[in-house]
């Protein structure tokens, strides 16, 4: 609900970057069991592992990088999002990321990885390359052999290709009024592969003009309606949110005017002057349902955080303690300092694959309790022992589900029972249950994002969602780790026991629906009514954001608020 002092909802229904440091997924999953760590020529153990709302890439990233300190393993990650400019998004990144240093430098990749991950507005060289790789991609997707030949990491094949045979409705140049658009069909089924392909061809310019997507107007219409009557103060907000909030809950490297600069402006990673980021950052684009005269129809323009911001994935830890030394009791480096050094090594990392490496002593690899912090107790291995061979870019695969899949993965065969780790992120708690557990395997884990981060977020709603949290996870069939370090910043499980007794609940659990969080949501609002953080019709309009065809509601349904 909005009021005088703002909405309250300064995350947005639309996640872009992660609210959580980056994993690594092999120290969050169980132990490679010793029958299956003998690795030849034609086997190889197999992690699997699914995400819901990962949104960013960031664990998948870490744990390629880092797989050179474990035992070979060959990686599946099954990706589930809500909405499919996500997904283009990884597919986007990823593609940066694994970029051949011959074409492009690391220092290159690792500045425009950041621009494009986290600004709103972005320099001239970084949209060019948006524009060109989007082009190609979108070229790849509706083809899938020439995807599978220029991508082999990359797998398409789970998203819906069927649809109602309906041609979309296209816009014609000059976009319509709201009293021209068609409505929007209550059960909208547009193949998500053409969807996936129209994101790509917004952001490679198929719209020209700085006018279909003004992001500056955008960003200061969301921070108005967030803000309210405490807009002209923004400042004074921004400094509260920071030192009395992220800052007390463990994010103390955030300097004071690089997250002014992101409250005011959109760009967290000012890598260069100022005023060379003028460009509207499209791949932060997307659409949303809102009603119109009883009829809904869709608007294009940035639901996004407002609040948080992107330093919390890269930024607030790194295995090289140095950059976090204190003078004064200040941090020496920023967040976007510690960011842009972390994705650097990340990024110099996956490059080395299948290179020779560097010997690297006696470091020894453990089961970690948080991404780029200190390790804990577990799995050890010497690196010698675990560097026996590097992995390769056919070591992985990333797989991306349909949007609306989580509540039917469990009805096929080849999901039942498979994934080692199952990863939650905080927005997609709602989809934890009996059905979700029904495809982790016996003794699997389970990771879930807390809402450490949100800063819309009183102390004592924190602890209710974490206790939340827990009450899905068991209610699903899991049981806390006791071994588990305790963490503020994410909850872990692992499967309790497979008997037949446990399959058999499951089971009927799965079957009747009687999903824990049926019992305690609230009842999906009235769609005349708005979403928190959402504008009505009229102030969309009025704001600048952009009423688009429902074919270019690439979502497919009305986004869900985080918490």
């Amino acid at each position: 609900m909005t009021t005088p002092a703002g909405s309250g909802t300064g995350f947005g229904s639309v996640s872009w970057w992660g609210l959580s440091p980056a994993l690594d997924l092999q120290a969050e999953s169980p132990p490679v069991a010793p029958d299956s760590q003998i690795d030849t020529e034609h086997t190889t153990p197999e992690l699997d592992v699914l995400l819901l709302g990962s949104v960013d890439g960031r664990h998948l990233l870490r744990t390629l990088a880092r797989a050179a300190l474990w035992p070979r393993r060959k990686f599946n990650f099954y990706v589930l999002e809500n909405n499919l400019e996500a997904v283009a998004r990884h597919m986007l990144l990823f593609s940066l990321a694994l970029e051949e240093p011959e074409r492009m430098g690391l220092q290159e990749r690792t500045e425009t990885f950041l621009e494009v991950w986290g600004n709103a507005l972005l320099r001239a060289p970084a949209a060019a390359f948006v524009r060109a790789q989007a082009d190609r991609l979108a070229h790849l997707v509706p083809e899938p052999d020439r995807l599978a030949e220029q991508l082999p990491w990359l797998s398409l094949g789970a998203l819906k290709e069927t649809g109602d045979g309906s041609q979309p409705w296209e816009p014609s140049e000059k976009q319509p009024s709201l009293q021209a658009l068609p409505p929007l069909p209550a059960h909208p089924q547009f193949r998500e592969r053409d969807a996936l392909e129209a994101v790509f061809r917004f952001w490679a310019g198929g719209e020209k003009g700085p006018e279909v997507f003004p992001m500056s107007r955008l960003w200061d219409s969301r921070l108005r309606h967030y803000l309210g009557s405490r807009y002209d103060a923004r400042r004074g907000v921004s400094d509260w949110d920071l030192r009395m909030k992220l800052h007390d809950r463990g994010a103390q490297v955030i300097h004071t005017r690089e997250f002014r600069r992101w409250r005011d402006t959109g760009v967290a990673f000012e890598l260069r002057d100022s005023s060379a980021y003028h460009v509207p950052n499209r791949t932060l684009a997307s659409g949303r349902l809102l009603s119109h005269r009883g009829e809904r129809v869709a608007a294009r323009g940035y639901w996004g955080d407002i609040a948080t911001g992107p330093f919390v994935a890269f930024g607030i830890e790194a295995d090289d303690k140095s950059l976090l030394r204190t003078s004064n009791t200040q941090p020496v480096k920023t967040a976007g300092d510690i960011t842009q050094h972390n994705v650097t090594e990340l990024f110099r990392e996956v490059a080395a694959w299948g290179r020779p490496r560097a010997a690297q002593g006696e470091r020894r690899v453990q089961r970690g309790d948080d991404a780029l912090g200190p390790a804990t107790s577990g799995d050890t291995r010497t690196s010698g022992e675990a560097q026996t061979s590097a992995p390769t870019r056919g070591s992985f695969t990333v797989h991306f589900l349909s949007l609306d899949s989580a509540g039917t993965l469990h009805h096929k065969s080849c999901y039942q029972g498979r994934f080692q780790l199952l990863y939650v992120a905080c927005g997609m708690v709602h989809l934890l249950g009996p059905e979700l557990a029904a495809c982790v395997a016996p003794g699997g884990t389970l990771t879930v994002e807390l809402a450490q981060y949100l800063v819309d977020l009183r102390p004592e709603q924190l602890r209710a969602f974490s206790a939340r949290v827990g009450e899905l996870a068991r209610g699903a069939g899991f049981a806390p780790q006791a071994a588990a370090r305790p963490s503020e910043t994410f909850a872990r499980f692992y499967k309790a026991g497979d008997s037949a007794q446990d399959r058999d609940a499951s089971r009927l659990a799965v079957e009747s629906g009687a999903l824990l969080l049926a019992r305690t949501s609230p009842p999906l609002e009235d769609p005349a009514q708005q979403r928190p953080g959402a504008a009505s019709v009229s102030e969309t309009r009025d704001s600048g954001f952009e009423v688009v065809a429902p074919s270019e509601l690439v979502s497919g349904q009305t986004p869900e608020t985080r918490v």
